[in-house]
């Protein structure tokens, strides 16, 4: 494959979130194994910029809420692309649980031409994109049931592993209302459970922090399309306290922990660059 170019909003040096922090490894990965990849915001993909492209560039759309409607239709009409979804940009309120049973009216369905013509929708999970497909009824939608960590992230996890724990519940303590930071707390209290309150935190000291706890309690208030938190949560060997709205939990290997589950994901390292590499082709 001779070039791909990757859209998003935003790229880990600028918000290193999940997503983020994924997007950037399956970039490195790409790179490594010799693909010209060139990431490019989606408010600078303009219609311009992608008409430039020589004909066998193909894409991966991430995050796209600052890619305009020209942009859109160019890629629909005229380019090869994958969409590598997050969340639910295919829902107004990009959050299916307003809804019962996750499945939005149609008029509050967005951007269904574009992920209809997406030769495929990476999904986060079975459970993400069971969402998606229940909404738009495509048969283009994927699950790669899982993340990417870079193999030093991984070894990091490993070692944080093999420590004692503290008989503490780590609680992550978020500004985004989702997260839902005052229930775990509540939960706590409630069991008399002596808890961790995590704040923000440089990645590998947040990870350092939560890896200490015996236990981990999320309570989300929205799908978590995987919930990269309770994977790594897992792989450092804490037992889990959520709800039922973390893909994570419905996918077959979270029965695993530990080294077990670091083995996973590393082969996730192979399979979802294989997949994507494979899509656009």
């Amino acid at each position: 494959m001779s070039k791909i170019i990757f859209i998003a909003d935003f790229f880990a040096h600028e918000i290193p979130g999940g997503g983020e922090l994924n997007n950037h490894e399956l970039v490195q990965i790409l790179r490594k194994r010799g693909t010209d990849v060139l990431e490019i915001k989606s408010q600078n993909a303009s219609p311009a910029f992608l008409q430039e492209q020589d004909d066998d560039t193909k894409f991966v759309v991430a995050n796209f809420i600052g890619l305009t409607e020209a942009s859109k239709n160019n890629l629909k009409s005229e380019k090869e692309y994958i969409i590598y979804e997050h969340d639910h940009k295919y829902v107004k309120t990009r959050n299916p649980a307003n809804y019962e049973n996750f499945i939005a009216p149609k008029d509050h369905i967005i951007n269904f031409d574009f992920y209809e013509s997406a030769k495929a929708v990476l999904c986060q999970s079975d459970f993400h994109a069971g969402i998606v497909k229940s909404n738009l009824h495509l048969d283009n939608i994927r699950s790669v049931g899982g993340n990417l960590w870079s193999a030093q992230i991984l070894d990091f996890m490993y070692e944080i592993s093999k420590s004692e724990k503290q008989a503490t519940c780590a609680v992550m303590n978020s500004d985004n209302w989702h997260k839902n930071t005052s229930d775990a707390i509540r939960l706590c209290k409630v069991k008399g459970w002596e808890y961790d309150l995590i704040p923000s935190l440089a990645y590998e000291d947040f990870l350092t922090r939560l890896g200490k706890s015996k236990k981990f309690v999320f309570l989300p208030k929205t799908p978590e399309t995987l919930s990269r938190i309770v994977v790594e949560a897992r792989m450092m060997g804490l037992s889990v306290i959520t709800n039922n709205l973390v893909g994570a939990t419905k996918e077959e290997w979270f029965s695993l922990k530990g080294i077990d589950l670091i083995s996973v994901m590393i082969e996730k390292r192979k399979q979802i660059p294989d997949l994507v590499e494979l899509t656009l082709k």
